[in-house]
């Protein structure tokens, strides 16, 4: 079954319409956020679709999805929980905040999907936000200076069917939109 269906592949044109000539295999991290976008995470088929569409091997294609954190191979949860464990954040709390949401969301360690399969946890290398530690994504949304009692609450919130309320923009309701966001094809409110 096609990934990309005919209202999705002419979203994909109109991503990769955005380069210039000869230089369309750009439009791969936007491309592959759009597959991700199907099933909340890249399949094998959005890969060879996406190879396709840019005239490059799957084998390309997967070289630049497996490198990024951002890019699920596996599948995912409806909600993207990243905790930052960098140097930054873990000198204020960061591994607590981690252990809490574990907890929270009963996943168990060495496993990132809960067993309803509504949370994704997600240890990031870093998130780029280190005077805000310790920083937290929700759908690629940031929460800042979180602590495990704040983790223990966003979590909550998401098993309630809201969406947290980030630190800065619009909330993100789900893991899906936010690669729709990433993508550049929509746009949060």
């Amino acid at each position: 079954m096609a990934v990309f269906d005919a209202a999705l592949r002419a979203q994909a044109e109109q991503v990769k319409a955005r380069y210039p000539a000869g230089r369309e295999r750009s439009a791969i991290m936007p491309l592959l956020y759009l597959a991700q976008s199907v099933e909340g995470h890249v399949t094998r088929e959005g890969m060879r679709e996406v190879g396709e569409l840019l005239a490059i091997t799957t084998a390309e294609v997967e070289a630049v999805a497996s490198f990024y954190t951002m890019l699920r191979l596996r599948e995912t949860g409806t909600h993207v929980v990243s905790v930052c464990t960098n140097l930054s954040c873990a000198l204020v709390g960061a591994n607590d905040v981690y252990e809490a949401a574990h907890e929270a969301a009963g996943i168990p360690h060495g496993e990132e999907l809960s067993e309803d399969k509504l949370i994704t946890l997600h240890e990031e290398e870093c998130l780029g936000c280190c005077e805000l530690a310790p920083v937290v994504q929700v759908n690629a949304a940031n929460h800042d200076r979180v602590t495990p009692e704040r983790i223990r609450e966003i979590v909550e919130t998401l098993r309630r069917g809201e969406v947290p309320e980030p630190a800065r923009g619009p909330a993100i309701r789900d893991f899906k939109q936010a690669s729709r966001v990433l993508a550049g094809v929509e746009v949060p409110t």
